[in-house]
């Protein structure tokens, strides 16, 4: 059995939705497992200070992308702020920053021991009350739940998923693609380029115009960790003097939003830290990618 913690309906105004240097959308997966990173620091200094979140399921209930998109535009554009203005009342120089208003419910895979549920999810609430999640402010979340749930009956956690969207790992499709000689860029496009079919008569009229995809689904492209680029090493007036310091680079690679009715097994959905393998990579994982080029064998 697994034990989560559900929070359902949690509304975020001004999320990041710049997930990575090049795409903007959903929040990168990174900034979900960070929130429950810091919402379990916040325990530290409690009676639950034992209790340990090891993954995050995100079904996504309503995105609102702050972009604009006029008459005639090729592109969205950004819609930014630039405040507070300047002493002599002018719009400051700001860089553009990619923001969301959104709505998800989150279920998070814990290791509880024997607490008080009631307590704790009390606890839970008014933690939450002093938190971002992806840089966005929480405005309203229903109570949290604790649940258990049997892995291979994931109905038991689905029906509170919906109806929204789970963002889940599709790394098979590249690692096929770049079996075929693309480069890791080529790959990605591959999956994301729309391609049209068009047929025309002897007047040189369409008659036949069908657009598809390379893969069925809502691919895109998600970001689910770092690349290190430089070596370990100590850098002055750091916020951690502690830790050694590295420079890195996004890791960018394909997901797919599906319904959680879609799912076998709970760990499908669940998205967790990736054991740090001495190879420069710091990275979250999913199963699903796993099960889907396990099916292929």
């Amino acid at each position: 059995m697994k034990e989560l913690l559900l929070i359902p309906n949690i509304k975020i105004h001004n999320a990041n939705a710049l997930s990575s240097p090049y795409t903007i959308g959903f929040p990168a997966m990174t900034a979900w497992l960070g929130f429950i990173h810091a919402l379990e620091r916040k325990l530290i200094n409690t009676e639950f200070k034992g209790v340990k979140f090891t993954g995050i399921i995100v079904s996504c209930l309503e995105l609102d992308l702050q972009t604009y998109k006029g008459k005639g535009d090729y592109v969205n554009s950004i819609i930014a702020t630039s405040n507070p203005l300047d002493k002599l009342g002018k719009r400051p120089s700001f860089i553009e920053e990619a923001r969301c208003d959104m709505e998800v419910t989150i279920a998070i895979e814990c290791e509880l021991g024997l607490i008080d549920h009631k307590k704790f999810t009390a606890l839970i609430d008014n933690k939450l009350h002093t938190m971002k999640i992806a840089s966005g402010d929480i405005i309203s979340f229903k109570s949290s739940q604790h649940k258990e749930v049997d892995n291979n009956k994931p109905r038991e956690i689905t029906k509170y998923l919906m109806p929204g969207f789970c963002l889940v790992t599709r790394q098979d499709l590249m690692k096929t693609s770049m079996k075929d000689g693309n480069d890791a860029i080529d790959a990605m496009l591959d999956y994301l380029k729309t391609t049209t079919d068009i047929e025309v008569d002897e007047n040189s009229k369409i008659t036949r115009s069908k657009a598809y995809k390379k893969e069925a689904g809502w691919i895109v492209p998600i970001a689910i960790g770092y690349q290190g680029i430089s070596d370990l090493g100590q850098v002055n007036n750091t916020r951690d003097e502690t830790t050694p310091h590295r420079f890195a680079e996004s890791v960018v690679t394909l997901g797919e939003f599906k319904m959680p009715y879609h799912f076998e097994t709970v760990d499908e959905m669940i998205w967790r830290y990736q054991e740090y393998q001495d190879n420069d990579l710091y990275l979250c994982q999913n199963n699903y990618s796993i099960k889907q080029e396990e099916s292929k064998l």
